[in-house]
Formats: C-alpha cells, sequence, structure tokens
C-alpha cells in the first residue's frame, strides 16, 4: 500500500483526498489555508483531519528513507534477496523495519562472529540440526588454542554465542515476543537503596507495580522522571521468575526453533543457549524497546492534552474593545498597575502597596479611583497568583467606592505574564517601561483579547500541560506551534492593529513578513484594502493567496475585505450580487434573504458548493468570532483562602487544566481543586474532556480540605456528601496513584508525584500529577 492509500485507510477518506491535500501541502499551502480555501480539492477534510495527514505524512516519508537506505545496504552486502525484500517492503512501521534490518546491521564484533571466524559454524549447526550429536564429543574436534578456545567448555560457549545472536535477530520471534510482552508484561518501579528520604515525592512509587499496556501516560511520565533523578529502578516483569520454572518467553523462543527437551544428548545444552537468548541477549533488548514505545505513547498523549488546553485557553471568550486597568498583585513588593485603552495601547502605569507590610489600602483606592475616572475604565483584570484575593477584594472596594463608573473584576490566568514581561519582544514593546508592570499590562490585554497577548508567549510557558519538560521538545513545539497556528487563523487578525506576534501566526506569514507588515503600516499608514499587501516587501503572489483570507481591513475600500472571503473568490460574489440585483454592500448581514438563496445556483467549474456555501455563510456574518460570549466566574464573598473552605460549600470556579484523570478548577483560594474524572457528571465519563474544557466555569462542591498538603477535592455531581469517594460505577474507573494539583503560580516546582495518604482524599488526588513551573 503505498503512502496516499495508507493515510487514507486510517482517516475513512478516499487517497485521491489525500494525493490532493499531499500536493498543496508539498506546494507549500498551510493546513488552514488548505481546510479554509480548498474544500472541492480535497474533498472538504477539516484541520484536524489534514493535521494528523501532515504528522503522519511526515512519518511514512521518514519509513520509506529509512527503507530505501536498508535496502541498498543488504543489496551492497550481497545478502539481499527475494523474499527479505518483500518482507522489508511489507514492514509497516520502524521497529519492524529495524528487525529486520538487525542481523545485517554493522556492529561491533562479537563473541558469536570471533565464534564464526574461528570456524565453530558447523559445530553450532550440526548441534541445532541433529540433538542426538553429544555437545562435548562434537566440541572436542574444534578445540584450537591459537584461535582462542583452547578447550570443550571454550568452543561450545563460542557455538552456544553464534546460535544465540541468530535467535535474537529473528524478526518473527522478536515480532512475536514484544507482542506477548506488550499484552503480558508488568510494568515495575522500585525504589533505589538509599534514596527514601531524597525521592519521597515519588513514594507512590516506592514498590509499584501495574500491567503495562494499563499504565496511563501521566503515571508512566512520573516513573521515567523518577528513574531519571536516579530515584526508582524500573523493569518489565512476566511469568514466573522462580528458579526451576521456565520463563514463558524462553518457551516461545524454543518453540519458534523446535528447540525441546525429549532426553537427547544437545537438549540440555540448547535449552541453555535458548535461556541464554532470552536473559543476556532478548530481555534487555525488548524491555528497552518496550518502554521507549511507552514513553514515546506516554509523550504523545501528554502533549495531545497540553495542546487541547492550549486551543481552549487561546481561543477562551474576548472581553472585547474596552478600557482595562490591570493588576499584577503583590505583597511587599506592590501591586503593578496599567491602564490600556480599548485598543490594547498602554495609557498609564503604577505601583500601589495596599497590602503588609505598608497597608495603604486607603491611598491605593484613591489612586485606582483616578486612574479610571480619567481613563474611562470599563473592567479591572486581576492577575491570579500571589496576593490575588487580597487585590481581588480592594477591586471590589474599588467598584463600591465609584459606582458610577460601573467597573467589573474579572481574575485572569497570568501564566507566563513573567516569562513575556523579561521576553525580547516585550523590551521592543516597551523599552522604557520596568520589567516588572509590564506583566500588569500583559494581564490586561490578555483579557481584552486572550488570543492576541496569549500568542507572544512560548506556549510552553502558559501553564496548561501535563510534565511539557519531559516530553520530546520538537515533537511538543511542532503540536503547540499547529494549535496556536489553528486558533490565529480560525479567528483572524485585524491587519491595521495586529501585533507582528499574532500577525506572524497568520497562514504563510513568518516573523519576518511580519515585522515588514507592520513596518510598511507604520509608515504609510492603515492598509485601505487587502491589495494593498502586495506592496509589503517580500511579500509574493504565494504568501498573499495563503494569508489574505485571514487578514480582515476593516472600514476599508472593499466590504470583502473585513469578511473570511478570499480575495480570489471576490468575482463569484460580484455575480451573486449581479444575479439578485443587489448592491454587495446590501448583501452583507441580510440573512433572511441570503438563507433564500440557492447555493447550488451559483456553483461552476471554479467554484463548487462548499465555497459558495461558506460565501453565503460569511456574507451572513462577516468575519464572525468562533470565540465564545465572554462570561466571568463569580468568586464567593470571604471564601480567599484554604481555611475558608467547608466541606459541603457549592462554589463558582473556572476550569484552568482538564488531564486525563480530571480536571483543575479555580475557584479563588490560590490553590486549584481536582474534580476527579469520576466525580465530573452522574454519567460514566472516558475523556474528562467530553465533559468540560479550559475556561468553562463550572459549578463544584467542596468535598473534602487537606490544609497541610494544600489540596482541594471538589465534585460537579451536587448529589454527592463531602467525605465519599468519588470512584464509582457513575463515572472514571478506579482511583489510581498520583501527585498533587497545580500550585499557586508563585509556588509551582518541578517535582514529581507526592506522598498520598489514604481515605477519600488519596483517591480524589489519586492521578494528579503537579504541573511545571511557567
Amino acid at each position: 500500500m503505498d503512502i496516499n492509500s495508507r493515510i487514507a485507510e486510517e482517516l475513512g477518506v478516499r487517497p485521491q483526498q489525500v494525493a490532493a491535500a499531499v500536493g498543496l501541502l508539498d506546494e507549500g499551502s498551510t493546513v488552514p489555508f488548505i481546510a479554509r480555501y480548498r474544500k472541492e480539492v480535497t474533498g472538504s477534510l477539516d484541520d484536524t483531519q489534514l493535521r494528523h495527514l501532515e504528522e503522519r505524512l511526515r512519518y511514512l516519508r521518514e519509513l520509506e528513507e529509512r527503507r530505501a537506505a536498508i535496502l541498498a545496504s543488504i543489496e551492497e552486502q550481497g545478502k539481499l534477496t527475494p523474499e527479505l525484500a518483500r518482507e522489508i517492503n511489507l514492514a509497516d512501521t520502524k521497529t519492524r523495519l529495524e528487525d529486520l534490518y538487525l542481523p545485517y546491521k554493522q556492529k561491533r564484533r562479537t563473541k558469536g562472529q570471533i565464534a564464526l571466524e574461528a570456524g565453530l559454524g558447523e559445530l553450532a549447526d550440526a548441534l541445532f540440526g541433529d540433538p542426538t550429536l553429544a555437545p562435548e564429543a562434537e566440541a572436542a574436534r574444534f578445540v584450537d588454542a591459537e584461535k582462542g578456545f583452547a578447550d570443550v567448555k571454550a568452543v561450545l560457549e563460542g557455538a552456544k554465542y553464534i546460535l544465540m545472536e541468530r535467535f535474537a535477530e529473528d524478526a518473527t520471534l522478536l515480532d512475536r515476543l514484544r507482542g506477548f510482552l506488550k499484552d503480558n508484561a508488568t510494568l515495575s518501579a522500585r525504589v533505589v537503596a538509599g534514596k527514601e528520604t531524597e525521592g519521597a515525592k515519588f513514594r507512590d512509587y516506592f514498590e509499584h507495580d501495574e500491567t503495562l499496556k494499563g499504565t496511563p501516560s501521566h503515571r508512566a511520565l512520573a516513573i521515567f522522571r523518577g528513574r531519571n533523578e536516579g530515584v526508582l529502578s524500573v523493569a518489565l516483569k512476566v511469568g514466573d521468575e522462580a528458579p526451576g520454572i521456565m520463563h514463558p518467553c524462553e518457551g516461545m523462543i524454543g518453540e519458534r526453533f523446535g528447540i525441546k527437551d525429549q532426553g537427547r544428548a544437545a537438549d540440555k545444552w540448547l535449552g541453555e543457549v535458548v535461556r541464554w537468548t532470552w536473559k543476556v541477549k532478548l530481555y534487555t533488548h525488548l524491555e528497552t524497546d518496550l518502554l521507549g514505545e511507552l514513553r514515546e505513547k506516554a509523550e504523545d498523549e501528554a502533549i495531545s492534552v497540553f495542546a487541547r488546553n492550549l486551543h481552549d485557553l487561546l481561543l477562551a471568550a474576548p472581553a472585547g474593545p474596552r478600557a482595562t486597568l490591570g493588576l499584577d498583585p503583590g505583597l511587599r513588593t506592590g501591586v503593578k498597575v496599567a491602564v490600556v485603552d480599548n485598543t490594547g495601547k498602554l495609557l498609564e502605569t503604577a505601583t500601589v502597596y495596599p497590602h503588609a507590610p505598608k497597608n495603604d489600602w486607603d491611598g491605593t483606592l484613591a489612586v485606582l479611583a483616578k486612574l479610571c475616572a480619567k481613563h474611562g475604565v470599563d473592567l479591572i483584570a486581576i492577575g491570579n497568583g500571589t496576593a490575588s484575593r487580597e487585590t481581588d477584594k480592594l477591586a471590589g472596594d474599588l467598584i463600591k467606592k465609584v459606582p458610577g463608573l460601573k467597573l467589573t473584576k474579572i481574575m485572569v490566568s497570568e501564566a507566563g505574564a513573567s516569562v513575556y514581561s523579561a521576553s525580547e519582544l516585550a523590551a521592543k514593546e516597551f523599552p522604557d517601561l520596568d520589567v516588572s508592570l509590564r506583566g500588569a499590562v500583559s494581564i490586561a490585554r490578555r483579557l481584552q483579547d486572550p488570543l492576541a497577548e496569549l500568542v507572544k508567549i512560548d506556549p510552553k510557558s502558559i501553564g496548561v500541560g501535563q510534565y511539557q519538560h519531559d516530553v520530546s521538545q520538537l515533537k511538543l513545539a511542532r503540536s503547540l506551534d499547529a494549535v496556536v497556528e489553528d486558533c490565529v487563523n480560525a479567528v483572524g487578525v485585524d491587519v491595521n492593529t495586529a501585533s507582528a506576534a499574532l500577525l506572524a501566526r497568520i497562514s504563510g506569514l513568518n516573523t519576518t513578513l511580519a515585522q515588514n507588515i507592520v513596518q510598511f503600516r507604520d509608515a504609510n499608514g492603515a492598509f485601505k484594502s487587502r491589495d494593498e499587501l502586495k506592496k509589503v516587501p517580500r511579500l509574493g503572489e504565494k504568501t498573499f493567496e495563503q494569508a489574505a483570507g485571514f487578514l480582515r481591513v476593516m472600514n476599508g475600500d472593499n466590504p470583502l475585505d473585513a469578511s473570511a472571503v478570499h480575495p480570489e473568490t471576490y468575482p463569484l460574489v460580484q455575480r451573486i450580487a449581479q444575479d439578485t440585483g443587489r448592491d454587495i454592500r446590501s448583501l452583507i448581514g441580510d440573512s433572511a434573504f441570503l438563507k433564500r438563496l440557492d447555493p447550488k445556483k451559483f456553483t461552476d467549474e471554479k467554484f463548487g458548493l462548499p465555497t459558495v456555501t461558506d460565501i453565503l455563510g460569511e456574507l451572513d456574518k462577516p468575519g464572525r468570532d468562533p470565540r465564545p460570549e465572554f462570561k466571568t466566574a463569580e468568586f464567593q464573598d470571604g471564601v480567599e483562602t484554604l481555611k475558608d473552605l467547608k466541606p459541603g460549600m457549592v462554589l463558582e470556579g473556572v476550569v484552568t487544566n482538564v488531564t486525563n484523570f480530571g480536571a483543575f478548577v479555580d475557584i479563588g483560594v490560590h490553590q486549584d481543586g481536582l474534580v476527579h474524572i469520576s466525580a465530573l457528571s452522574e454519567k460514566f465519563v472516558k475523556d474528562p474532556y467530553e465533559v468540560v474544557k479550559a475556561g468553562d466555569i463550572v459549578k463544584v462542591k467542596v468535598m473534602e480540605v487537606d490544609i497541610p498538603r494544600n489540596r482541594v477535592g471538589l465534585s460537579m455531581r451536587m448529589s454527592d456528601t463531602p467525605g465519599e469517594k468519588v470512584e464509582g460505577p457513575r463515572g472514571g474507573g478506579q482511583p489510581n496513584r498520583g501527585g498533587q494539583p497545580r500550585q499557586p503560580q508563585a509556588a509551582r516546582s518541578t517535582g514529581g508525584a507526592q506522598p498520598a495518604g489514604g481515605g477519600a482524599m488519596a483517591a480524589l488526588f489519586a492521578n494528579a500529577k503537579q504541573l511545571k513551573k511557567k
């Protein structure tokens, strides 16, 4: 099966669709462009299908390159038979390919090769082919001190290594053993002697066993981290390893090569060859392979979780173009203040000291009230780090002090704000502004438009992933960059107000072109049409084709420039206007009229039904934003710290992170609570993402509070009784071991699992894994 046919089978689409998409990708088209503007060509493959196609295309092309190199290598050695070539050509994974290549791979001189060079291959073949032969008697003929085999024992050992290496390089055997271990092996973790105190955070894994195939990604990554830090030893175990009992894998080796103890002269020696093949050659090799495969699978799942959370965070509801007061809370160092106008332009900054040790509460209120009145502030954005609830109370008093301003306060995630503040981008944007004040600007802007502000931060620093520093950084970056690209292009950007960081994420653009657009805009004024983009240095026809549909020109010469209608389809819109006797401007927004039109009437050889349907939808709601309506959670007054929480309380909160084992919810006490997967719904929940996503506002019940360990157990099932175990038939599975939930921004660590206690709280937090520093 060729690459296109294989991908088509995986996606459940036609090979022609895949071939068309591959052709477009190879021409330099981006996924957002293909998904939005080439539906006729690909048969309407969506962005999710195209991302999978792109990833598999990369893997399968690498596989083909490796296949060609292997065939060439074996051919050069003069050992390529038609049968072997067929097997290599049928290999559908890199693992299978490497198994087949193993006997022909260049390797260091082995004991088996030394024995072959000494002529012991004849003995090995004889004993293997005829077990009735007596090994010692046959070996006596091959004793040769000059060749390094001075006695019978050395000769038999040499022959043994010849067979061991032959058996261990048998691709069919490797495939069978690997499959058996995948289904039956146990992942076993033990504490390294003397590391009990130093590695206490991994205590859950000091004596841990579970099936290899049942190990979830977050637990696998915690175990691997423990191994990397020298706290845990990790091994695969299978079968009864008691003395005198044949290991099941040894039985499979014997079966593969027809070796069985029938009391013949060489059977005992051949049995020893089988045992050594497993213990010396295959066990370590397969253990390394399977643990590597487990890690890769765990990494892929962790990256997938991160990508989903990032997607939801980037597409969170924007508060919109409203003047905003940003507050970056702090105690001793003060609260940093920034006011931005409705376009995000910085107007004024300040630092106030309402909290201990200065306690200038009234003075701070006066300063903030003056700033809000002076700049017509509508919204107050409060970072959710240290002193956030105290600062939230301050904002509440401010609202009471100036009721005429009709202010609204919202708690905003400040994840990554400090990274942005110290970045080169922030330094260019605010060269004369103190680093500490830049964070307040970012907090204000991310309330107005989360997407526009968060694209300025390395996605890995936004803090919505599991074990992001433990996974392949190349794969993580590639996945997260794809998410950012998809989100930015799904929304589109105003070319006259967008930052260079936002423009760089548009289909077809890069950092250099984005900066060129901004510089051209600064030098020549606002763009009046999309066509003017062609005047930007280095922005050629291909780039214009890829980018134009995602760039909006508001209030320009052509009303279509403010929509997602691509310039290449403007003639089609003009034809629709002419056929209906309407002006284009009058068509836009006339929902009742547009819905009466039959899209089929306007199709032709160039523009098919998907394109016409999309255009009519866009004319109905031009430039529509796919993000949800802006809503805020109301944190309960008087509930500001863990000590204020009582079991049974029902609170409103914001989902900050969704993992495979549940969801973390900010309820305004500086410590996110965990809703275990089994407490997300009255119904069975296989995937928490089916129920909640980052940014959702949810109602939760406090189940338990563990102040010493900063843990809050929550449930979204209002029928649950505090203190009861949350696992059960209504959702999730049995609890699994794990660590602790997300720490407040100022107190996150990079450790692994924390010690688990007993009782319902331990069950509730069974799967939680601590996240990384921002």
